[in-house]
């Protein structure tokens, strides 16, 4: 079973194929950065075509059963989520009527403060809002997954503790083996994985150590040592692929509406666009480099399968349907 944490591709038939090659079973798509509920509905509309146009290759995705008939149907289970709580605008009404429609997870920052929790750019982090709490209990509630990859330490420690439920940080890499700003440090993957939560490795160059360089057996021996400090059962991949996309939509993604400046992301203007990806990983055909890899590092077969998606296919099928 193969199953990725994250993807923001400029999906067309070609990707959908190599979905299939790759054998990927059910991936996590972005359907919002910045996007307004209106706007969201529009993506979730796009998507509802892509389904109708490739039957044969992918299918909505819901529950973690949903994988079960995608492997028995040779398709790619579609999960949606998004990066921002913009879609829920101001209103804590919309996180019920979003799930309806078919999200399944929802960041409560991107980068920036937002009405509910602190950005990982942020200066100084206040933790959870007001706000972030009650939506936080909804999320619980109806079973939209919060997702803190792009959030503050403390505002991820506290919704790790608040929550009712495991949460995600779905695309990320520790702290400690590369200090990217995004990257996570081992309070917080605590946090996460001791609360059940989950883990997804990330491939974007941004957050590899040596970057575009870095190499496959440094990649999967990084996993393998997290797995060892924190329990190998809530940890994933969330490769974070944003195959094909223009460079304009890094822009749209750090810029959004609330700046008129380019932002750099991690600093400079050498972080402008998309960096290209590690030779070992270029697209949905090369999850078993990935595999491959951490056999190479000694993981076993049953460590090796759960970070390959068995645990995302637990964390699915308890956290998906509304609170038990």
């Amino acid at each position: 079973m193969r199953i990725d944490g994250l993807q923001y591709a400029n999906w067309s038939e070609k990707i959908f194929r190599q979905l299939r090659e790759g054998q990927v079973d059910a991936i996590h798509v972005t359907i919002a950065y910045h996007e307004n509920f209106r706007e969201t509905v529009l993506n979730f509309e796009k998507w509802n075509r892509w389904f109708e146009q490739y039957p044969d290759l992918i299918m909505k995705g819901q529950c973690a059963s949903d994988i079960d008939v995608a492997r028995e149907t040779s398709r790619t289970a579609v999960f949606f989520g998004f990066q921002n709580p913009s879609p829920i605008e101001d209103d804590i009404g919309l996180v019920e009527i979003l799930h309806t429609l078919g999200a399944r997870f929802m960041q409560l920052t991107y980068n920036n403060q937002s009405l509910l929790a602190t950005g990982c750019y942020e200066v100084e982090d206040t933790g959870l809002t007001r706000m972030g709490k009650q939506v936080v209990k909804e999320m619980n509630r109806v079973g939209l997954v919060v997702d803190m990859s792009h959030s503050a330490d403390r505002s991820t420690i506290e919704a790790a503790e608040y929550s009712d439920r495991p949460i995600a940080i779905t695309h990320a890499n520790p702290h400690r083996w590369h200090p990217a700003r995004r990257n996570k440090s081992d309070d917080v993957i605590r946090a996460v994985t001791q609360n059940c939560g989950m883990l997804g490795f990330s491939v974007y160059p941004h957050h590899l150590k040596d970057k575009t360089d870095c190499t496959l057996e440094s990649f999967c021996e990084m996993i393998a040592r997290t797995a060892d400090k924190f329990g190998v059962d809530h940890l994933g991949i969330g490769t974070d692929l944003c195959q094909d996309q223009p460079d304009s939509v890094v822009e749209w993604m750090r810029v959004g509406r609330w700046t008129k400046k380019i932002d750099y992301g991690e600093g400079s203007a050498s972080d402008a666009g998309f960096p290209p990806m590690p030779e070992w990983f270029q697209d949905n055909r090369h999850f078993d480099n990935i595999e491959d890899g951490l056999r190479q590092v000694g993981m076993n077969e049953a460590e090796v399968a759960g970070v390959m998606g068995q645990n995302w296919y637990r964390f699915f099928s308890e956290n998906f349907g509304p609170h038990p």
